[in-house]
């Protein structure tokens, strides 16, 4: 028994150990492509929004989700981005979190045009992979909380998408205890699902590219070209109340 426990309490931290050390190899590694202004921030044609919900747990504004928000509409005003790719989950009627940022977008003067849906965004890695492989993006900058950038940038680069990561300027940099543990124990898994798992998104499906092409080129090419390469139809221009 005794033999058992030892046993026992030697995997515990050797796995505690390796946590430790794939986070901060995490973190490191992409530490220096995260940026909270917007003079520094490398230009993109599109930004990745990642999604959460409006609300906490108990029913307050989530704070994470107004700054993510205030982010995306500061790219998107200060030129460094053209369109934003807004993905999150959408598992009912009652919870759509794509709508919700849509929603708070356009009352901060984004215009519709600007604005792709992707309701099919369950996890990070499901937002990272479909932005490349359906979307058709190759260069992104992505918008969330700074704890949450070094695991999304490390998915990005390990996937295919090069990227820099966006927060907002004036975001405290400290999380609650329960949202900093979930997050160090997400960098496992990433690893895990990147490298050991070869983890799918849970739905890809056909490839929808946004068309970033400037008017000036589409005009030159003429209204039979125009429609040939759409962004998300439809879901991107519901006029949602």
């Amino acid at each position: 028994m005794i033999g058992f426990v030892k046993t026992l309490i030697s995997l515990v931290g050797t796995a505690a150990l390796a946590a430790l050390a794939i986070n901060a190899w995490m973190v490191g590694a992409t530490r220096g492509a995260v940026y909270d202004t917007t003079q520094r921030v490398p230009v993109a044609d599109v930004a990745l929004v990642l999604g959460t919900s409006p609300y906490t747990h108990t029913g307050r504004p989530n704070l994470l989700f107004e700054n993510r928000i205030n982010a995306a509409a500061q790219l998107f005003h200060a030129g460094k981005v053209r369109y934003l790719l807004v993905s999150g989950a959408n598992p009912s009627r009652a919870y759509n979190e794509p709508q919700k940022m849509y929603q708070a977008l356009r009352k901060l003067g984004v215009p519709d045009a600007a604005i792709t849906l992707d309701f099919a965004g369950f996890r990070t890695l499901d937002s990272v992979v479909r932005a490349r492989a359906v979307f058709g993006l190759s260069h992104t900058t992505l918008i969330t909380q700074r704890y949450h950038e070094y695991r999304a940038l490390f998915l990005a680069e390990r996937t295919g998408l090069s990227a820099a990561g966006y927060t907002w300027p004036d975001e405290d940099r400290r999380q609650p205890l329960r949202t900093e543990t979930r997050e160090y124990l997400a960098r496992v898994k990433a690893v895990l699902d990147v490298f050991v798992l070869d983890t799918p998104p849970r739905f890809l499906g056909p490839a929808r590219p946004i068309d970033t092409r400037a008017p000036a080129v589409l005009d030159y090419y003429g209204s039979a070209w125009r429609g040939q390469v759409k962004r998300l139809p439809a879901a991107a221009s519901i006029p949602f109340s």
